[in-house]
Formats: structure tokens, sequence, C-alpha cells
């Protein structure tokens, strides 16, 4: 869409100057992971519980959290140290296109290799029915599925980061309990579970599930993984079963304290320069953009953001554009960049068929920035809040309009001052070459 109407329309915006700043986020990094696990397994006296020769299924997802191959490879090496045979299972759901091959790809994209590990790779689809809850009308009941390597060995340990879900709000949202109940449940638990969750609740049937896992099943314990506000580990927990509900909601609250957000409570126009589900598992973390639809329930909390123009896709989402329903306007080049198929499949398993619309596009960055703040009706450069961003992972650096300097809870440093943005063409440089 380029038509001399549309330019008409449009010539009259005037684009704010944009400044470059950065936010003050947790830096407080973890530093030797080989010893932080090695004082955990100390402190909940795991030597005790692991006999040489045992076997240990160590259980691993499909998102990229920092340092997770150093983390998973300090873990066997610390079975090997007690005399027992580990080695890895993945507990992704429906992830990897629900195949052993393709959820060894994505291990492998996270550098955890048996060559890597020192340690086997077991991937299998086979689950086995470890127990049922109730779902408490019509005598209904839904069978908790386990993967069956995993079930079937000695001890078993999952390995996942905490953090706050894009779908739901509850005392546990992402993490170890999320795993047990729905990760290594494979395709078969996964999809059941998700299916139950729109009449019954997501948190309900995670929570259910969960607990007959910890009293009936073998596993030996949790590590759970909290990153601070620049995406690094910051805290590192082994945690026996009987520990993981009381603490894992602890370890959540720590994780939203320390996640990066935009320092703004009201903002006119954000420009997210990639999505992704290297990003977001949709596309862009609703906790930052405070915006959400989905049949769970859709909320909108803090930022209250009038209008999200989406600029890409990143490289990493293989052309999965979910997501791209929380933009107002986005560019041809997403449109382009769409895998349809993947990013329709996806949408579909999760329920979520509105995080797949494809809202307005137009041919160029100028074009749709001017399109974007033109639907905000009378607003001056002068007075237009506007920020953008790299992604909603990456929030240090920002770009903002004057208007959000004088903003006093902010708490910015100012790296640039305000200049004109910068295009090459009619499309705006990458953020990361971007001062203005």
């Amino acid at each position: 869409m380029n038509s001399s109407a549309l330019h008409a329309l449009l010539a009259r915006i005037h684009l704010p100057d944009m400044a470059l700043v950065r936010q003050n986020l947790d830096s407080e990094t973890l530093g030797d992971i080989p010893r932080a696990v090695a004082e955990e397994a100390v402190r909940i006296s795991l030597e005790r519980r692991v006999r040489p020769g045992q076997s240990v299924a160590i259980a691993v997802g499909s998102r990229g959290i920092d340092r997770l191959a150093q983390v998973v490879r300090s873990l066997c090496d610390l079975f090997h140290g007690l005399g027992a045979r580990p080695f890895i299972v993945s507990a992704m759901g429906s992830h990897g296109g629900a195949t052993p091959e393709g959820q060894t790809r994505v291990l492998a994209d996270l550098g955890i290799t048996e060559q890597a590990m020192d340690a086997p790779l077991r991937i299998g689809l086979r689950t086995v029915r470890l127990g049922t809850i109730n779902l408490g009308e019509f005598d209904l009941s839904m069978p908790v599925l386990v993967d069956a390597l995993a079930a079937e060995t000695d001890h078993l340990v999952v390995v996942n980061r905490i953090k706050a879900h894009t779908k739901f709000k509850a005392p546990v949202e992402s993490g170890l309990m999320k795993m047990l109940a729905v990760g290594l449940g494979n395709d078969e638990g996964a999809r059941l579970l998700h299916g139950l969750a729109p009449a019954h609740g997501m948190y309900a049937l995670i929570d259910a599930a969960a607990r007959v896992i910890l009293e009936r099943g073998n596993l030996l314990c949790g590590v759970g993984l909290v990153e601070n506000g620049l995406g690094r580990l910051h805290t590192l927990r082994l945690l026996p079963p009987s520990e993981i509900p009381e603490q894992e909601p602890l370890l959540l609250a720590l994780a939203k304290r320390l996640a990066p957000k935009l320092p703004f409570d009201d903002l006119d126009v954000l420009v997210v320069d990639e999505i992704g589900k290297d990003v977001s598992g949709t596309g862009m973390d609703t906790n930052v953009t405070g915006r959400n639809r989905d049949i769970l329930g859709d909320f909108t909390t803090s930022p209250r953001i009038k209008r999200i123009f989406v600029r890409s896709l990143s490289p990493g989402t293989g052309g999965n554009a979910l997501g791209i329903g929380f933009a107002d306007v986005t560019t041809d080049r997403v449109a382009r960049a769409m895998d349809r198929e993947k990013t329709v499949v996806n949408a579909l398993t999760g329920l979520s068929p509105e995080k797949a619309a494809l809202p307005l596009h137009f041919a160029t960055d100028r074009l749709a920035l001017a399109a974007t703040i033109h639907t905000l009706g009378a607003i001056g450069p002068d007075k237009l809040r506007m920020v953008r961003i790299q992604n909603t992972k990456h929030l240090e650096r920002l770009l903002v309009s004057p208007a959000l300097l004088d903003d006093p809870a902010a708490r910015l440093e100012v790296l640039h001052p305000p200049r004109a943005m910068e295009f090459s063409g009619d499309d705006l440089i990458p953020f990361l070459e971007a001062k203005g």
C-alpha cells in the first residue's frame, strides 16, 4: 500500500526527535555456575539420596536461558561425581514439531548436545499415566501424563527459568510446576492440558497435575533459575519436591521484581523493532507491553500504550509471527517474512487466533510510523510520548521522545540528546545503530 492518496493523508505528520537513554536495571549476576550447583547440592544433601549406578534424567525445555548449557553440564558433572548415570530428556510439550528429531535440534540450538554435556540424549514421545485429577463436574477427570523415559528412571531433575507468564497471573506461572505439568507431558499431555484450560483455568490444572507428580513421581529436585534485568542469571536454587510449592512463588516474586520493564506508565506509541519466539512465547512479552488478549482472559496493565508499531520479525523466530496481533500497525516486511503455516499452527495449538491477526501494514517504516501517529488524533511532536525498543527482552537502552525526558519517575541517563530519527531511505536504521 503506497498510493498517492495515502501519502497525501500522512504527509502532514511530523515525527518527533528521539533521545538515546539508558535505564538502571538490576545487573547482579551469578558468577560461578558449577560452584553454585555444588553448593546447592550440599544444602539439600543430594549425595544422601543418589547412589552409585542409579540413573538420573535431567529434563530441559525449549526456551533460551542464560548459560543454560553450563547449568545442565554442571548437573551432569555433579551426578557423574556421585557415581550416577545422568542423561538428558526433553520437557517442551509440543515444541520442536513434537518429534524427537525436532526436539533434539531445539536442544542443540541451546548448546545441549551429547558431546557438550558428556551425557546421552534420550528424546521420545511416549508418555505414562502417573495419576488423574478430578475436574469437579460431570465426573470428568484428566490423566496426568509424564514422559516415559523420565518416569521410568531412578531419579528425575527438572531445570527451568522461573518468570511471569504471558497468558495468566497466579502464585505460580512459568517455572518448575508448569514444566512438570505441561512440558513433561510431551505433545499429548500439553495439548490435553491446554485444551481444558479455558474451562478449568490454567493455574488450577498446573497446580493439581504438578502436585500429583511431586507426590507420586521420582522427582529428585527442581533447578529454579531467575534472570536479572539484563537477562543474565541472578539466582540458582535446587529445590526438593517438598520445597517447590512453597519456594517457587517466592522465586516468582523475585523474578517479577528483577524483570526489565518500560519506565513509563502511559505511552502514546511504542515502536518495537522485532518480535519473535526467541524473544517471548507471545512474540513480545505482554508483561512489558501491558497488553494481552487471550481466551483465558484479556488484561491491560501498566504501561498503558495507545498504539504499538512492530517493524520486523526477529531472525531467530523462523517466520513465526505469533504476537503480531498485539500490534496496531506493522510493515509489508513483516507480512512477507511471516510463515503463515507456522504462525497459524502455533496460534491454533495455543487457542490464540487473535495473536496471529495481521494488522494494517505499510510499505515503509516512514509510512507505518506516520500512520500510527495519525491514529492518535491531533497531537504535536513536542507532546508525543513515544518509545522505541529493540525488543521486549532488551530494555536497558531506549529511544524516547523529548516529552518523556522530564518524567521524574523514569530515572533515565541520557546517552545522546534528542535528534531527528535516522532513516536509510524510508526505513529506520536498526535500533542498535540508532542514536535518534
